[in-house]
């Protein structure tokens, strides 16, 4: 039993297929199978039930599934074990971050890192949620810091819940109305950003599913621009709560609740590979992104964290 097949048999079910974990691992769909019944040779035991669309566990892959995880859990915690033995550099924190975390969160973790840090050479990149990934994935950032990141070859920990919340300007007469039925807003003015991303599709969605086509006044190219345009009272918008903090504690804008729709809700999450155990650069920026993001985030609308802390 080696790592690559416990990660391979893992990225089969995070992606539901041979094919899509062969193009997220970077390996060929023949080079996955062939992992796949390396492992199986060395358990004994079939891992899937083949045969269907979707690659499906057997009972022994469901017995294994939990095993493979905590194992990839404690490669992770040997391989910093063996890294803290090592003489020391001077200290690098290189991190990657979605466009929004950057510029919602992460000046007030800057601001704080670097008073307990001063002698830490800190690069922050930024992109969408996929890029931050794929920076982590390829050994380009130490850590990630974006919206709903799972991938096999990381470790994922949950900061918090930043759902899409509707919002507009206080004085709007129908900004009064704190609770209406989606069929309401549909006729409002809506301000849109950013088409084609996860955000965009999310609220666009809401209406698509209900049968109802929104009344899409403004479209604009970032979170920031639009959120400036509610304050200027042309519209609505779906926007993420960390953008809001501020303008919410003042009673700038007020935030609508749709009774008869879902909630927009996405995680924000931090990432940091597997194979690469956190450095304690690394490790400090997590505690004050915790903290950070704690105060940035209503009591009222705290989630329970129920995923991974990174390992010591």
């Amino acid at each position: 039993m080696e790592i690559d097949q416990i990660e391979t048999f893992l990225a089969i079910i995070t992606y539901g297929g041979f094919h899509k974990a062969a193009e997220r691992l970077h390996v060929s769909q023949p080079a996955i199978s062939g992992r796949v019944r390396a492992l199986e040779a060395s358990l004994g035991a079939e891992l899937f039930t083949r045969g269907r669309a979707r690659p499906e566990l057997s009972p022994a892959g469901k017995a294994l599934r939990p095993h493979a995880e905590e194992l990839l859990r404690n490669v992770a915690m040997a391989r910093r074990a063996i890294h803290e033995l090592q003489p020391q550099t001077a200290g690098v924190l290189r991190i990657a971050a979605s466009l929004s975390v950057c510029t919602y969160l992460m000046p007030d973790v800057m601001e704080k890192y670097r008073a307990a840090n001063p002698d830490v050479m800190v690069h922050l990149r930024s992109g969408n949620s996929m890029q931050v990934l794929k920076m982590v994935l390829e050994g380009e950032a130490d850590i990630g810091v974006a919206r709903s990141l799972n991938h096999p070859g990381v470790e994922t920990m949950t900061l918090r819940d930043d759902p899409l919340m509707l919002v507009g300007h206080a004085a709007l007469r129908s900004a009064g109305k704190r609770h209406v039925r989606l069929e309401e807003v549909e006729s409002w003015p809506l301000i849109f950003y950013d088409r084609g991303s996860s955000d965009w599709t999310l609220s666009q969605g809401l209406f698509r599913r209900a049968g109802l086509i929104p009344n899409v006044v403004l479209e604009v190219e970032t979170i920031e621009a639009a959120k400036r345009m509610v304050e200027r009272k042309l519209g609505f918008s779906f926007l993420p709560q960390i953008a809001l903090t501020q303008e919410l504690r003042k009673g700038k804008l007020v935030s609508i609740e749709i009774t008869d729709a879902e909630p927009l809700r996405r995680n924000l999450d931090v990432v940091h590979p597997r194979k690469r155990p956190l450095t304690k650069e690394a490790l400090d920026l997590f505690g004050i992104l915790r903290s950070e993001s704690d105060k940035a985030l209503p009591a009222m609308s705290r989630a329970p964290r129920g995923r991974a802390q990174p390992a010591n």
